[in-house]
């Protein structure tokens, strides 16, 4: 979590996610030309890491680049070159500063629509989200902040893993009975578990091939037990040390569950992180 940030400091770190932009975007608000302008270049850095991804991720599905260590190097590697792209003559900084200075101009800077303003108004590209998304956050946020409070874990970390693990509510863990299993991480019935088990057919990817087996899942009795039983996961794993050290960041923090084997699925990852953006997103407007 980034606290304390400014400006210069910020330019020197990785290209920022949406969660990450909240201390740019309070300097921004101040009307301050620098503080201004280094907002938009991160904005630019957003989206231009955005952009390489899904070139990288063209690149991935040819079979090239298959280990976990090659694609966590590549995706940081992203984050430099879009760090490095932006702010440069001609690019995108330049038309989102003018944005955001006009705004300003207008009677100050609205915060909380800058992402908006700079991939939507600016590009054209927007996060997209859906009816479905948007009560899947307003069901699961006041559970998931409580949870945040005690650990430390992001609410909107676990609201979008778990809105990606069960298609946003739409494939959730079920009992052989139909009753809710309220597993929201698909997180396994190992042998230290003693309590409810669900038990399904599910895709797990074997050699980079999706194949379906019979596997026993954990079951609880609410969704915020879901969320606790999670959260104690990450936190006391040494597996997951990694990160819970990154959780300042959607992409480290998905990128470092994927290294740690939390899913077997290759493009994990990416798509974790688009999930969390996502729900940072339809959180904002929420709060609006």
């Amino acid at each position: 979590m980034i606290t304390g940030a400014t400006p210069s400091s910020t330019s020197q770190g990785l290209a920022a996610d949406a969660r990450s932009l909240d201390a740019l975007k309070l300097a921004a608000k101040g009307s301050d030309p620098k503080a201004v302008r280094e907002a938009a270049k991160q904005f630019e850095s957003l989206f231009m890491r955005e952009l390489i991804k899904s070139m990288r991720e063209a690149t991935m599905k040819s079979g090239l680049m298959d280990s976990d260590g090659e694609k966590l190097g590549t995706d940081l590697l992203d984050q430099q070159f879009a760090v490095q792209l932006a702010g440069m003559p001609g690019g995108l900084t330049d038309a989102i500063t003018r944005q955001l200075s006009q705004q300003i101009r207008a009677g100050g800077a609205d915060t909380s629509s800058m992402p908006t303003l700079s991939l939507g108004g600016v590009l054209g590209a927007r996060v997209k989200t859906s009816a479905t998304q948007e009560g899947f956050v307003a069901e699961h946020t006041a559970a998931a902040q409580r949870v945040a409070q005690d650990t430390g874990i992001p609410a909107e970390f676990m609201i979008g893993q778990a809105g990606h693990e069960t298609g946003w509510g739409r494939s959730e863990i079920r009992h052989g009975d139909g009753s809710n299993s309220y597993n929201l991480f698909g997180i396994k019935a190992t042998a230290g578990w003693t309590g409810k088990v669900a038990t399904i057919t599910t895709t797990e990817y074997i050699d980079g091939e999706p194949r379906k087996v019979s596997a026993k899942f954990r079951a609880y009795d609410s969704y915020e037990a879901s969320f606790r039983d999670y959260a104690r996961l990450i936190s006391e794993s040494p597996r997951y040390a990694q990160a819970r050290a990154n959780t300042g960041s959607a992409s480290a923090y998905a990128s470092e569950l994927q290294r740690a084997g939390y899913a077997t699925d290759p493009q994990y990852a990416s798509k974790l992180s688009r999930a969390i953006n996502a729900t940072v997103k339809l959180q904002r407007a929420q709060q609006a």
